[in-house]
């Protein structure tokens, strides 16, 4: 067994990448809808690639596909590396994608260097991590394979389609009885380790001209998706300002005291983000109406639960006083949200080491958005993620994650896979 010509395979990495930007191009950007067509030609693109390395390849019950190089030992417990293939709509290419593709790259670098791990080592294209897109839920298809999606949520809808997440499913050929069984494909008793390689979404690492991220944490959120604000409508050039109840200087009101609070709860250390996704007037607000409602959506994510906390308190403070004084009625609806999850200390101690032996030089940081390594972790399975370098955001079309920069994450996870592995 020799590892002097170890390399990840990143030439096919960048082969998938042009495949699934061919095939999922909208015109605009890239759309692979969860538990839709989008997804599942992006799921038999890279089974295909796959067995074509010879991997063993099946999908679940909830429609994960695993990919799986076989060890020496059966019995070992398994590593998994992967990340999600589903986009939002008119989104880029490589959130996601980057972390299945990383994972074949580090299996055919293994593959091509003739070694044979003692483990299994399993690439997992997860369903639906970008199921608030099209879902009102959160990580679906990974917390579906860990026996952690709740029965109920098989009933939500789908906000393009109207038709349930079970019906998406049946539909894709997958059986939602699974969840209902609480049955489960992975979990502590049967991964050593989680690893997901996922493009940063904000401009840390541009900034620091830096390649690689090593995430030590994913935050929680608490989130509002259909506030409202009921105020009164009334002729714009009628009403005087003291008989005024605007539903939208309301909502401005509170967006910019809820700013004002972030901008505070920072320079006291918190480290969080505060961010209002939606603010619209009703449909039929018109050019001489005052508007008597209004509504918005609100996401507020740390990787510490009590500053997101603390900005919900700050909500509940602002949101009387503004009612008083505006005269009108807010109504903040259910609330949604998730857990922080802390990424495994052992496991990013390996990749920092792997990194500097690769000559890749990293920074610790915090991911700002929701992946599906943070389900790994609340399930009680060790987890870390690699951030690589990307311009321009993410969930738009102009990502533009440079290929030296995944070859470098990429070389990084080769490096850690092997020295856990082999």
């Amino acid at each position: 067994m020799s590892r002097s010509n170890l390399a990840p395979d990143t030439a096919l990495a960048e082969r998938l990448f042009d495949a699934l930007r061919v095939e999922s191009f909208d015109g605009v950007g890239v759309t692979r809808e969860a538990y839709g067509p989008g997804e599942r030609m992006a799921h038999a693109l890279v089974r295909d690639a796959a067995e074509g390395l010879g991997l063993d390849c099946m999908a679940d019950p909830v429609g994960n596909l695993h990919m799986v190089l076989r060890g020496s030992d059966p019995q070992a417990k398994r590593i998994v590396l992967g990340s999600h293939l589903d986009s939002v709509p008119q989104g880029g290419n490589f959130d996601g994608a980057a972390g299945v593709l990383a994972g074949l790259a580090a299996v055919a670098g293994l593959r091509a260097a003739g070694i044979t791990p003692r483990c299994d080592v399993a690439v997992m294209a997860i369903r639906a991590e970008e199921a608030g897109a099209w879902f009102p839920t959160s990580y679906p298809g990974s917390r579906g394979a860990l026996g952690r999606l709740p029965a109920a949520e098989l009933a939500i809808r789908n906000m393009v389609t109207e038709r349930t997440l079970a019906e998406h499913m049946l539909e894709e050929g997958f059986d939602p009885g699974f969840v209902e069984r609480g049955d489960r494909v992975y979990g502590p008793d049967n991964v050593q380790a989680f690893v997901e390689v996922h493009i940063e979404q904000g401009p840390v690492l541009d900034a620091m001209e830096i390649p690689v991220g090593i995430v030590n944490g994913i935050p929680g959120s608490r989130r509002l998706r259909n506030g409202k604000v009921h105020g009164e409508w009334n002729h714009s050039g009628g009403t005087p300002r003291r008989y005024r109840a605007d539903a939208a200087v309301a909502l401005a009101e509170l967006v910019m005291g809820m700013d004002d609070a972030w901008g505070r709860l920072d320079a006291q250390g918190h480290s969080l983000v505060c961010t209002f996704c939606t603010m619209a007037t009703a449909p039929e607000a018109g050019f001489t109406k005052i508007a008597g409602e209004a509504s918005f959506m609100l996401d507020i994510r740390s990787v510490r639960p009590a500053s997101v906390d603390a900005m919900f308190d700050e909500l509940a403070r602002l949101v009387p006083a503004i009612e008083a004084r505006r005269g009108v009625r807010f109504e903040l609806g259910l609330e949604s949200g998730s857990t922080a999850a802390p990424m495994d200390a052992g496991l990013r101690a390996g990749l920092a080491e792997a990194a500097r032996e690769a000559g890749v030089s990293y920074l610790d940081m915090a991911s700002g958005g929701g992946h599906d390594a943070a389900a790994f972790a609340a399930a009680g399975v060790p987890a870390a993620m690699l951030f690589v370098r990307n311009q321009n955001g993410s969930h738009n079309p102009h990502e533009a994650m440079r290929m030296e920069d995944f070859d470098a994450a990429c070389r990084v996870l080769t490096r850690w896979l092997v020295e856990q592995a082999a």
